[in-house]
């Protein structure tokens, strides 16, 4: 149960589903609940459930002044700690005024504020636990509904231990080392991050630092592809997207032979697309600044439409995932009611 209302206050979003789980627990294991058939009654005792992990939540924790190695005051903290994240993580960054202020805070969570930090963040829920003794002290935390954690003083050549430290088989990223002032702007970015993850996989912002940058803002790219790509959209989809994906090789390698080993076509293939492209943009092709604006928009297409294939992807195994359950369900409910 302690570990229960441990999670609740990391997460307070999540007392319903807990809820949930708690009443199916109590009728599938507990005689004196099977008979609850009617729905109401078992409405009511889901309400009853949830109050009381809502009034866990907000219930004052106990004094104690101990040296934090008793059960209250491991209990003290650990929500000093949830309360510490929280504080490091909210809003603006933090001056070295309101840093100061949370001195005290930091000695009840036995958490020494550190110089600088790097966020660590997994790209589905679960129990985030790492090899602290490589890691130094993690301050663990939850952010929409994902478990996080802030690694103190981290050491820039530290991958190889964090990629060891990390569970196996999960998304994950890594976020830029920051200030302790600054620390939301790696949670921030590494998050980012994640839900561009493919599959289980460990990335670090620092090895995508342009492609963050590039997509920050989804309306900016629209807007860049508006001005920029506006010759391309008398064409029909198929030749716009060869003419596109030509434009962007040639950009990017400076001249038609690279850009025909990069699409792996024959030189005069890239020749000939490169023709359309003269007749389309004109002049634009040969001013840098607006090869430049053209790079940088084509990119941000690009990574765009990775991470909406990855989104798309993700939401089908989640329905294939929520369908594989229904018959479970099913026979739970009929359970619950006596069928």
């Amino acid at each position: 149960m302690r570990a229960l209302l441990d999670h609740v206050w990391l997460s307070p979003r999540e007392v319903p589903a807990l809820a949930d789980e708690v009443v199916e627990a109590l009728v599938d294991r507990v005689s004196a609940m099977s008979a609850l058939p009617e729905r109401r009654r078992r409405a009511e005792l889901r309400s009853e459930v949830e109050s009381a992990l809502r009034g866990a939540l907000s219930r004052p924790e106990p004094e104690n002044h101990d040296d934090g190695d008793g059960e209250y005051g491991s209990l003290t903290r650990e929500r000093a700690r949830q309360e510490l994240f929280a504080a490091l993580t909210a809003g603006s960054p933090l001056s070295e005024e309101a840093l100061a202020s949370l001195a005290p805070l930091a000695r009840r969570a036995a958490w020494p504020l550190p110089a600088g930090v790097q966020a660590v963040v997994l790209g589905s829920p679960g129990e985030l636990q790492l090899a602290t003794d490589a890691l130094g002290d993690p301050l663990i935390g939850i952010t929409d509904g994902r478990p996080c954690a802030l690694l103190p003083d981290p050491d820039p050549e530290a991958r190889p231990l964090l990629r060891r430290a990390l569970p196996r088989g999960r998304a994950a990223a890594v976020g830029h080392v920051v200030p302790l002032g600054e620390a939301r702007s790696s949670l921030r970015w590494a998050r980012r991050l994640v839900d561009l993850a493919p599959e289980a996989q460990l990335l670090f912002v620092e090895d995508h630092l342009p492609a963050l940058l590039l997509l920050q803002d989804e309306s900016l790219v629209r807007a860049l592809s508006a001005r920029w790509l506006r010759p391309l959209e008398a064409l029909k989809p198929a030749q716009s997207a060869r003419l596109e994906t030509t434009l962007l090789a040639w950009l990017e390698g400076g001249g038609a032979p690279e850009a025909a080993k990069t699409l792996k076509v024959h030189p005069q293939t890239v020749h000939y697309r490169l023709r359309q492209l003269e007749k389309l943009f004109g002049p634009v092709l040969r001013d840098p600044r607006s090869r430049f604006e053209l790079e940088m928009t084509l990119h941000s297409r690009r990574l765009l439409a990775q991470v909406r294939d990855v989104q798309a992807r993700i939401s089908r195994r989640a329905r294939t995932a929520a369908m594989s359950l229904k018959p479970m369900d099913v026979a739970r409910e009929a359970r619950v009611n006596g069928r």
